[in-house]
């Protein structure tokens, strides 16, 4: 398991995650990194970016192109749009108090989402609206669905992946689906798989979203730190 004092590269885990277990859908250009069109949108710039930096990120995506800069702190320069700014927090599982994670992981209810389920996949995100999800996002991890009638009523799925940590991201249930307890096996069940590779969890939540907040925490999530989402755009 990941000692907590690793927590470090959750300061940066869009630029770790691209230089390290992503690398192989990033696209770089000098300091700038993004991942490739179609997984994500998120980039980033080294810790303390100077013109050159920013420069590099605006030839990176192309002008007028859109730079999700996820919880970067720095500032871009100000011919650079800005599209959205957004409160929210980082969490990391503690796992105190958790039923026992190898139930969780033979749940023969949740089965794994390969390719061929992404037109599902990218429907259900439409209907839900849990987050950026692009035709190729699912590359970015492992994905894990329940299925009533053969149809996908609910998933969550892998995103970042910085040195010993894996986020926990799209989790989301249709409305007709709601209340059956899919979020928590999911949940579950894709805690179980990160914890049996080596890794900690964590994710992302919006600050304004208390009820996911709450679920969060009732599955052994803890916040570490409060961070601002912010997306521009290149001149």
């Amino acid at each position: 398991m990941t000692r907590l004092s690793d927590a470090v590269a959750l300061d940066d885990p869009v630029g770790e995650s691209l230089r390290g277990h992503h690398a192989h859908l990033a696209r770089r250009l000098g300091g700038a990194v993004s991942y490739l069109p179609g997984v994500a949108t998120f980039s980033a710039v080294p810790a303390e970016p100077d013109a050159e930096a920013w420069a590099d990120l605006a030839k990176l995506l192309g002008p007028g192109e859109f730079a999700d800069m996820f919880s970067c702190p720095a500032t871009p320069p100000s011919d650079w749009e800005p599209v959205f700014v957004m409160e929210g927090r980082q969490l990391i599982w503690a796992g105190d108090g958790e039923p026992d994670l190898s139930r969780a992981a033979s749940d023969s209810g949740v089965v794994e989402l390969g390719a061929e389920s992404v037109p599902e996949m990218l429907e259900l995100v439409e209907r839900t609206r849990p987050g950026p999800f692009w035709p190729r996002t699912h590359e970015l991890g492992t994905y894990l669905g329940i299925r009533d009638g053969g149809a996908l009523v609910a998933m969550v799925g892998e995103r970042l992946r910085p040195p010993g940590w894996t986020e926990i991201s799209a989790v989301c249930t249709a409305p007709e689906a709601r209340g059956q307890g899919h979020a928590v096996r999911l949940i579950r069940a894709l805690v179980a798989r990160v914890v049996a590779r080596g890794d900690r969890p964590f994710l992302h939540v919006a600050e304004a979203n208390t009820g996911a907040l709450a679920l969060y925490e009732r599955l052994g999530f803890e916040t570490r730190k409060h961070v601002t989402f912010r997306g521009f755009r290149t001149p």
